[in-house]
């Protein structure tokens, strides 16, 4: 959610700007702008809309020289998307010039007395506030403009990554961060700022992330400086980190969407989740997040899973396996629920925090309640480096690569690939699993790779039903046991990427009220695969079709049964069923593509989402 972009260098800082705004706009955005300064003159341009606008109004308005510049994707959160609410924005005396992620809380109370005090605004947002006080800071007490940021931010109450810059100082860049992440890209003679580090990777592997709290004085002539916003103390050794991210990763391969490619992706995203972890020869599971604490997981009562969105299906996938082969109760959150209620964390908990980008505002807010309370947080997340992955106490990274479409594909699956992982070290170590059964599990996992990419050929027929349903008013997604979660992840995608209205449910619970939605403009997504619950799911086919209910079913490759009964089906290898939620969710993942591709939506972008929701 919004994206921030900088350069300070001898290079020329609109090009670089300019395409890492390209590269953040998976992040969700309503609308952009650009400054670029040339040591005499700052040059301002944003606008409503995508960067593809910005750009065309940029090279058609202003010059571009200059060696200092920031871009900004905006999400609207303080006043409505136009042009004027777009950042940068400028000081009153137009001196200093500002972007920010977040939102500042007490803006209200801060503008009054600004207001009161003479200043102007000419737009709605709560950053334009932000950047007058520092200003009013600098003035009224003669400071310099680190000083006088730190200042200011202490007088702010709220979520913030932001980078601002004085024209007083062609050679400085001053940023700071509380609740949305900032990365510093340090190259040779120059330095690079962003909200990730994918705007920067083809000119530095070399990058400093600040930790909440935490803000940087970045000079040409200077070593980056890092201090604490709290009390102005200088962090002496900030860690700079080599980046393992490369540019091939980041950029579509020959795709038309961002959100095909990582599709197509997960049977290596999966193989890199557990290679180096699981050894099926040897029958072991190294996870190092794990081994270290592993007392804590083998005398732990119970498990509390903290997550949103898909994230949030995954822990539920989880709680199924987990529950299976640990025997201890499982409890599957929403962290933005979590968080706001007064929650019941006994010694000895275990709260494992899952999110893709590691920045997710709610559970990182939950997670750190939970450590208040006295449990031990486990971290599953994506993106190394990430706020959540340095606040857990430990952790495991899923290594599913960048997630660029905002609609969450392989990292469910690397997810579920993680936390099955965890569950069967959990089983082992306590004891709760024959060796026999322990071999059979890692086997099984280790062709799941091979298996997704058997589900993957059902992409045809999935572009098949596609164009049957797409211009279906609803959807109904039914799975039972571990595909339960499923069609809840189902008919999320559906709904995000194509603006159709869909609903998840447990088979079992359409005779408890939304059979009556059945007729025959309902097509119903049935997860049915052989084992599990297969007579009982057959049932509940029998009983939508009696009411002329459109069946689509998901089954075992070879099924006879629910052929004869659904309208379509689509053929999934047969797996054990713990796994299988690893392979049902493909077709799924396919059929909601390509309704949203021949609706014409943005599949990588869709309206009102953001890919990291960093703020409430």
């Amino acid at each position: 959610m919004c994206g921030i972009v900088g350069y300070i260098g001898h290079r020329q800082a609109y090009p670089i700007v300019m395409k890492g705004l390209q590269r953040l706009e998976y992040r969700g955005y309503d609308s952009a702008g650009v400054a670029i300064y040339d040591g005499e003159s700052i040059q301002l341009c944003k606008t409503k809309g995508k960067v593809e606008d910005l750009k065309n109004k940029v090279e058609s308005s202003i010059n571009t020289a200059g060696n200092l510049g920031i871009g900004h994707t905006r999400w609207a959160t303080h006043g409505v998307p136009n042009d004027v609410n777009s950042h940068p924005h400028y000081s009153n005396s137009g001196d200093l010039v500002i972007i920010h992620n977040g939102i500042i809380e007490n803006y209200d109370a801060i503008k009054k007395e600004l207001t009161n005090r003479g200043f102007t605004f000419e737009s709605d947002t709560d950053t334009e506030v932000l950047v007058n006080l520092i200003e009013d800071v600098q003035i009224n007490q003669g400071l310099k403009l680190g000083k006088a940021v730190q200042v200011a931010l202490n007088q702010t109450v709220g979520a913030y990554a932001i980078a601002v810059f004085d024209k007083k100082k062609p050679n400085e860049i001053v940023v700071a961060r509380l609740g949305s992440p900032l990365a510093i890209g340090i190259g040779e003679g120059e330095f690079f700022i962003a909200s990730d580090a994918s705007p920067f990777i083809e000119y530095t592997t070399n990058a400093l992330y600040l930790e909440d709290g935490e803000m940087a004085i970045v000079r040409l002539d200077k070593k980056i400086k890092v201090f604490s916003i709290k009390d102005d103390a200088l962090i002496t050794a900030p860690y700079i980190q080599e980046l393992k991210l490369n540019l091939e990763q980041i950029e579509k391969g020959g795709y038309e969407h961002f959100m095909l490619k990582e599709i197509y992706e997960q049977p290596q995203a999966i193989r890199d989740t557990f290679r180096g972890r699981m050894r099926v020869k040897e029958g072991i599971i190294k996870m190092a997040g794990v081994d270290d604490h592993i007392d804590k997981f083998i005398n732990a009562k119970r498990l509390v899973i903290l997550a949103c969105g898909t994230s949030w299906h995954a822990g539920l996938v989880a709680e199924y396996i987990i529950e299976e082969l640990v025997r201890i109760p499982v409890e599957v959150e929403y962290a933005s629920e979590f968080r706001y209620r007064n929650p019941v964390i006994e010694k000895g908990d275990i709260v494992i925090a899952i999110s893709q980008s590691g920045e997710t505002a709610d559970t990182m807010a939950a997670m750190k309640l939970a450590k208040e309370q006295g449990a031990f947080v486990f971290g599953v997340c994506n993106v190394v480096g990430s706020s959540i992955s340095r606040e857990a106490h430990a952790g495991a990274y899923t290594h599913a690569g960048p997630e660029i479409g905002v609609a969450s594909t392989k990292a469910f699956t690397t997810q579920i690939t993680v936390l099955t992982l965890l569950g069967l070290k959990i089983a082992k170590a306590k004891g709760k699993i024959s060796t026999s059964d322990f071999h059979m599990h890692l086997e099984e996992l280790n062709l799941v790779p091979q298996k997704v990419e058997e589900a993957l050929q059902s992409n045809e027929q999935a572009k098949k039903i596609a164009e049957v349903y797409k211009d279906a008013a609803n959807f109904l997604y039914l799975g039972r046991g571990f595909n339960f979660p499923v069609a809840l992840e189902g008919a999320l995608k559906l709904k995000e990427i194509s603006y159709i209205h869909a609903e998840g449910y447990p088979a079992a619970e359409m005779k408890h009220g939304p059979i009556a939605l059945i007729d025959e403009q309902m097509p119903v997504v049935v997860i049915a695969t052989r084992r599990g619950h297969y007579d009982k799911i057959v049932s509940n086919i029998q009983e939508i079709k009696s009411r002329k209910g459109k069946i689509i079913g998901i089954v075992t490759k070879g099924d006879v049964t629910v052929r004869d009964l659904a309208d379509y089906v689509i053929e999934v290898p047969e797996i054990m069923d713990s796994m299988s939620p690893l392979l049902t969710t493909i077709p799924l993942q396919l059929l909601s593509y390509h309704i949203a591709v021949m609706l014409g939506k943005n599949v990588d972008q869709p309206r009102n989402l953001a890919k990291s929701v960093t703020v409430e």
